[in-house]
Order: structure tokens, then sequence, then C-alpha cells
């Protein structure tokens, strides 16, 4: 029996090579491992002794030869192939240990270029891999060092099995494929037109990173997959602390980060089932929280709790005082994670580069398929908004009905936010109607909606809702506008003393 063995990752390799060794197999090698072995007194066939030729170009070429393939391609019970390789001097390898260049690695550094990416895409690797894995009735083929202790129980039991080498034969090809995945998702990057928002195949494989504790409900079992070169967002978290995170609870922590991550002030929200109960900005990231809490406290039992400064010993103890499910932040001072940590179940996150993370498209997985758009970056623009009521709005509305246009973005649609001093106070998320989630919204306020400002995710179709709103002390509303009857709401804010501002970008959320 003879293997081939040429790894980038050497673990575990040496006391694998000697139990082969032991086995009386004879053992080829290349490079590097071919040191590795022979340094550790594994006796080591040079891949040049078979193939009769260098190894050239920088490494580039040396297992590319037919007495390697045909060795791992001859079917052993086809009499023309058998014939074909002792014609060419060509003998038959077993078993390939393999896995390739370290490229998702590589394309993680900072700094790397195009040509030191380009070096660690392997070739001899994956051709070796898929003509072991073609072959699979035959040889062997291993590109995961967990399978080392299996593969050495089963020959010293005999022999391997036809269902062991089937089984690595599928993990070979998911192995080449998500490879050359990450190669194809790094070179779109960095030489694909600019303006190709939509290429005609996204190479995409997903490589699963947890199984979570259950789905959307406890009957429903879940994982989490991560797509292939992808080391920022979700992928990049830290659980430091708590119970394992379930499938609400990464949408929840999503969900919380995308909007926190919107301001640059000390900006706190509170999630439940997507949607923000509570959302405020503060002098400090302790009172933005408060503030959050306090916008719909009944609510903020059993949430998700997202800031986007590190949590203080303040903001700790506030936190503390309700049960909350899990705190997301970019980092936790000592003395807030100690107190924190004494509550068993809290999960506590964070994010590696909490503000990065941007896309060029988000995915949306549908029966069969995927719907892809351009993310929902889109932030008010002051210079461009439309002021069409007679009623300009102050500076405090302002910067309110910025605040609400931005959390509008994150909120279900029909949305509707109520803002006042940088604090949600009422929000209406998910309704079929826009005046009921109107409704929702003044019913959450109470009478702090009593000079408040409002925004809204679509246009008002009717001035229903601007009515209700007037009645209840509303003094501006932002919102796209573009209804055919945009005149019908602009005449109602002129009747009731309202401001309305007309930004042009509506902020759906399905």
């Amino acid at each position: 029996m003879r293997a081939l063995i040429s790894v980038s990752d050497k673990t575990g390799i040496v006391d694998f090579a000697k139990s082969l060794s032991a086995l009386g197999v004879e053992i080829i090698s290349t490079g590097g491992t071919h040191k590795l072995l022979s340094d550790n007194g594994v006796a080591v066939i040079p891949i040049d002794d078979v193939t009769e030729f260098p190894e050239m170009m920088d490494g580039r070429v040396k297992t590319l030869h037919p007495k390697i393939h045909g060795g791992l391609l001859a079917k052993r019970d086809k009499a023309t192939h058998m014939q074909s390789a002792e014609d060419h001097g060509i003998h038959m390898i077993d078993m390939v240990v393999v896995n390739l260049y370290p490229f998702e690695q590589t394309i993680q550094q900072e700094n790397v270029t195009l040509d030191q990416a380009i070096e660690q895409i392997d070739i001899g690797g994956p051709s070796m891999i898929r003509s072991a894995a073609k072959n699979y009735e035959s040889v062997a083929v291993v590109v995961n060092s967990d399978h080392y202790g299996t593969i050495i129980n089963q020959l010293e039991s005999g022999g391997l099995t036809l269902e062991l080498k089937q089984k690595l034969a599928l993990e070979a090809f998911d192995h080449t494929s998500y490879y050359d995945g990450v190669i194809a998702t790094y070179l779109r990057k960095q030489i694909e037109k600019k303006d190709e928002r939509f290429p005609e195949i996204i190479s995409t494989r997903l490589r699963k990173c947890a199984t979570l504790r259950y789905g959307e409900n406890p009957h429903q079992e879940a994982a989490f997959y991560t797509m292939n070169g992808q080391n920022h967002g979700l992928p990049s978290l830290k659980q430091h602390h708590g119970k394992a995170l379930s499938y609400n609870n990464l949408i929840d922590l999503e969900a919380a980060w995308q909007i926190v991550k919107e301001f640059q002030n000390p900006t706190a929200v509170i999630i439940k089932h997507t949607n923000p109960c509570g959302a405020a900005s503060g002098t400090s990231i302790a009172e933005a929280y408060q503030r959050a809490h306090d916008a719909d406290p009944v609510s903020a039992f059993g949430s998700i709790v997202g800031l986007n400064h590190p949590v203080s010993l303040d903001c700790a103890q506030r936190i503390s005082e309700t049960f909350v499910e899990l705190v997301l932040a970019p980092s936790f001072d000592a003395d807030a994670f100690e107190l924190l940590s004494k509550k068993p179940s809290i999960r506590l996150i964070t994010i590696d580069s909490f503000y990065s993370g941007e896309q060029s498209m988000t995915l949306r997985y549908v029966q069969g398929g995927f719907l892809a758009q351009s993310p929902d970056d889109c932030i008010v623009d002051e210079s461009k908004e439309n002021i069409v009521t007679n009623r300009a709005p102050n500076q405090q509305e302002k910067d309110d009905l910025a605040f609400a246009f931005a959390i509008c973005k994150h909120v279900k649609s029909n949305a509707i936010v109520l803002v006042k001093n940088q604090q949600t106070i009422g929000v209406g998320a998910g309704q079929m109607s826009r005046v009921e989630a109107v409704e929702i919204a003044l019913k959450k306020a109470g009478e702090s909606a009593q000079n408040a400002v409002v925004g809204s995710d679509a246009f008002f179709p009717f001035k229903d809702s601007v009515e209700k709103l007037a009645g209840a002390g509303i003094k501006a509303i932002i919102q796209p506008g573009g209804s055919k009857r945009d005149q019908e709401s602009i005449d109602a804010c002129d009747e009731h003393g309202l401001s309305m501002l007309f930004t042009g970008i509506r902020h759906f959320k399905h």
C-alpha cells in the first residue's frame, strides 16, 4: 500500500505517518512535509523520485504528473487501465493525505496584496484530491486530520471500509468546493468591475460554525453557518458568558447591532422580536441604556440589549435590574463584566470591528433560491430634505426627526416611530395598515406624545394618520413622500400647525 502525504496544516501528521509506516505503508511526500517526516524518522520517498521530474517554478509544479494522477485514477478492476500503468511504469497510490494552502487565512491578514493571495492558490492539492475522490473505491482521500485515528484503527482491523472511503470522498469534494468559493469571492472583490453589483454567479459555500439550542421554536433544530471568506459581522462574534445562543438570539442580536452602529453618540437599543421597543442616545452609555429601557419598560423584560459604546459599571448595574437575555457591545469594562457575569444565563457578546461589516449585497433565502439586494445604507441628507409645510421644524425637532428616521429603517413595515429628545417613546411595528401602526405608537407613548416628532418608513396614503398624530400633540413628521395623496397630508399638517419633511427615501423592511 502506498500513501502520498502533502499537507499545509501539519497537525498530527508525524504520528499519523509513523502509524502508517508501522503498518507497512510506503509513504511519498513533497517539500516541507517530506522534510518534517524525514526529520522525525519516517521513511519517505521524495516526490521527484516517483515522477522522475524535479519540482520547479517555486514549487508550482511538482505533483502534476501522469505517474501521480495515473496512480490515483487507474481503475484497479479494469485490465486496460492496469496494462497502461504497467507499460508506463506507474505505481498505484492507495491513499492521498492532503490539505490545501491557507488561502482563506492569508486573505484575512491585514495589508495582503493580490500577488500574495494568488501564491496561496493551491493547484496540485485540489487536483490530487479530486483524482483520489473520483476513484474512492480504490483510493482513500484524507483532507481532515480528525479522521487519522479512525483510519489507523480500520487499517489495523484489516482495511478501510467502503463506507468510510465514501464519506472521505464526499468531504473532499466539499473541501475543494469551499476552497474554490473563497477564492472566487475574493477575486471578485479584487478584479471585477466595481459597478457589477450582481454577478451572474455568486460562489457561496456555507460552513457550520455552531449547532444552536433550537430554532425559532423548541421543536425546530437549528445551526449557524458562515459564508466562505467572511470574517466580519456575526461570524466574528465572541460569546464571553452565558447560555448557548439560540436561533432567535442571533436574529435579534443582528437587529440590535445594525441599529446601534448607525450612531456615533452613546446609543442603546432594546430589541424584542427583531423590533426596537426602545432606543435612545445619551451623554453616556448608561444614560442611553436607561432612556431606551424607560421608553417601554414592560417590553424590555426578556429582551436583547445593544450598545454602541463599551459597557461601564454604571450601565451594567442598570441592566442587571431587569431580566435581559443578551447584551451586545463593542467591549465590557472589567468591573461591568464581573457584575453581569454573576447572572449565569445572560449572554455577553462582542463583535470584532464593531462598526465594520459593510457588504455589497444582502441575501435572503426563499424556497429554492435567494433574493439579493444592495443594503439599505441610506441616511438623511439635510441638504436634500424638502420641507413641504408652512411650518419649519426647529433644530431640536430636526435632530429628533433624523433619529426617528434612522430607527424607522430597522422597524418592520408598516413602521411608525415617535421620538422626543433622541428617545423613542412609541413604536408601531409590522402593521397591515399605517393608521394602525400610528395608533399603536401613540398608545405606547401616551401623554409623552405631546411635542414629539414622528418618523414613517413610507408615505401616508391618507390624511387620517396625520390627523391622529396632530390630535396627540405631535409637532413634526418625516416621511419619504410619493403618494398621490401627498397634498392631502400636507394640507392636514398646515391645518394643525405641524411640520412635515419629505426625504424621497423609503425604508420598507419585510
